[in-house]
C-alpha cells in the first residue's frame, strides 16, 4: 500500500467532504442559499420546533453562527421562532410556507448533487459506504467517561490561553 498523505482513508474522505461541499455551494447559490442555510432549513423541516442550540448541532457550526444563520433566515420570512413553552427563554424555530417552498426546491438541488456524486456506485457499493461510514463514526464516537476527559483537556487546554 502506498504510503503518504495520498493514499489516507481520512485525507480522501475530507476531499470528498470538501467536493460535495463545493458543488453544493454552488448548486445552492442558483436558488438563494447557502449550505449552512439549507442544513437549517432541512433539520426544521425534519424536526420543527428545534432551537438554535440543536440547529448548530445538527449543522455543525457554533451556536453564534447558527444565530446569525437564524436571525438571516427570519428576516427573509423562510422560518418563525416562538418562545419554548416550558422555557421562554428558549427559541423553537419553524418552517413558514415560504421557508417550506424553498426546501423542496432546495432537496431538489441537493438530491441532485448527491445523484452525481453516488453515479459511479452500484446500489450495493453505495450501501457498504454508507455503512461503511457509519462504522467510522460509531468508532470515533467517545463512550460516556472518554467524553468527560477529552471535555476536561479541552477545557484545561482553553484556559490556559487566558
Amino acid at each position: 500500500m502506498e504510503e503518504g498523505l495520498e493514499s489516507s482513508i481520512g485525507y480522501e474522505l475530507k476531499r470528498a467532504q470538501h467536493a460535495l461541499r463545493k458543488r453544493l455551494d454552488w448548486a445552492l447559490r442558483s436558488i438563494g442559499l447557502t449550505t449552512p442555510q439549507y442544513a437549517a432549513l432541512s433539520a426544521l423541516g425534519s424536526s420543527p420546533g428545534l432551537s438554535g442550540a440543536e440547529l448548530a448541532r445538527r449543522g455543525f457550526v457554533t451556536p453564534q453562527t447558527m444565530n446569525a444563520i437564524v436571525a438571516g433566515l427570519e428576516a427573509a420570512g423562510l422560518i418563525l421562532r416562538r418562545p419554548h413553552p416550558a422555557h421562554g427563554r428558549v427559541l423553537q424555530a419553524y418552517l413558514t410556507e415560504a421557508g417550506r417552498d424553498l426546501l423542496f426546491r432546495a432537496d431538489r438541488e441537493a438530491e441532485a448533487v448527491n445523484r452525481r456524486m453516488l453515479a459511479g456506485l452500484d446500489q450495493g457499493e453505495r450501501r457498504q459506504l454508507l455503512d461503511a461510514l457509519r462504522s467510522c463514526v460509531d468508532s470515533l464516537e467517545p463512550s460516556g467517561g472518554e467524553e468527560a476527559r477529552l471535555q476536561s483537556t479541552k477545557d484545561k487546554s482553553e484556559g490556559a490561553g487566558t
